[in-house]
């Protein structure tokens, strides 16, 4: 069973979107995905997102993905809520990872924008409402359009958090103007896909993150969640300033290429990654020393 939740944090408040660890030979790491978890459990995420982008999800298996999902689930069991991500570019597909995916004890679903293909907005509403309709788990919406190549309009939004197990959204559009009025009219609980805009999706009305730098600052994301929880604006500012070069550093190249090389850097499992992701050149190893030890990480 997962954590508390309510209709304002139906996954929590601060979530990671978890590395997939792999053996030196390519494999599923089984343990090291558990050591992990439960790493980032105990410093302070209310969820583990796992087969998200993050996670590596175009290179793994259906297989591999519902392993995953079970070990997560067992190695932190109701401390944390543990979403699945689920979505494709085929609903069928999708429908038939939600449904691994609630089988194998996920707590929740992340559906990612149809990616590739362009569908039109009623193709999007389609989709999501069918991955909905598929099991029981409460559904996370992701929107990013700089991967996926197609935005969820508002319209669309508002349509979709008609439906009963839509409960949630990960934006990473990068357009607050657009998230206020989302936020607003939809009511769903909205938590920030972009690092960078976790503060300032904050103040127009997130409740969370799901956070890829969770992987190394989950103590300051919380740090700053709860001081922007208790109307300490200035504190919030200072860990977002604190922050910066992390955010920075982070995202230099393609996430996952950082945060394993992160996770390496701290003896943490990660393992390799899967082409046609690549590790980082000894230049940039450095230039990611540099990024993390300016925003306070401890190597």
């Amino acid at each position: 069973m997962a954590p508390t939740s309510t209709p304002q944090t139906p996954f929590g408040r601060v979530l990671t979107a978890m590395v997939t660890p792999f053996t030196n030979d390519g494999e599923l790491d089984l343990d090291g995905a558990q050591r992990l978890a439960a790493h980032l459990v105990n410093a302070g995420n209310d969820g583990i997102v796992v087969n998200g982008t993050t996670g590596e999800s175009p290179t793994t298996s259906d297989a591999e993905k519902a392993r995953l999902v079970r070990a997560v689930v067992e190695a932190v069991g109701d401390r944390a809520h543990v979403v699945a991500g689920a979505g494709t570019n085929d609903t069928r597909h999708s429908v038939e990872l939600a449904r691994a995916a609630e089988k194998a004890g996920a707590n929740g679903l992340l559906a990612v924008t149809p990616y590739y293909s362009k569908p039109p907005q009623e193709g999007l509403f389609r989709h999501f409402s069918a991955i909905a309709d598929a099991t029981e788990l409460p559904v996370m919406l992701y929107d990013i359009p700089g991967r996926s190549g197609v935005p969820i309009n508002t319209e669309t939004i508002v349509r979709l958090a008609d439906h009963p197990r839509i409960v949630a959204n990960k934006d990473a559009k990068g357009d607050l103007g657009r998230a206020s009025w989302a936020i607003a009219r939809s009511g769903l609980a909205w938590y920030s896909g972009d690092d960078m805009l976790n503060l300032p999706l904050l103040s127009v009305g997130a409740i969370g993150y799901v956070s890829v730098v969770g992987h190394v600052v989950t103590p300051e994301l919380r740090a700053l969640l709860d001081a922007h929880l208790n109307g300490d604006v200035a504190k919030a500012t200072e860990i977002h300033q604190q922050l910066l070069p992390v955010f920075t550093g982070m995202f230099r190249t393609q996430g996952v290429i950082t945060t394993k090389a992160a996770l390496a850097l701290q003896g943490l499992p990660g393992g390799p990654l899967r082409l046609p992701l690549v590790e980082l050149t000894p230049e940039e190893t450095e230039q990611l020393k540099r990024d993390l030890a300016a925003g306070g990480v401890q190597l």
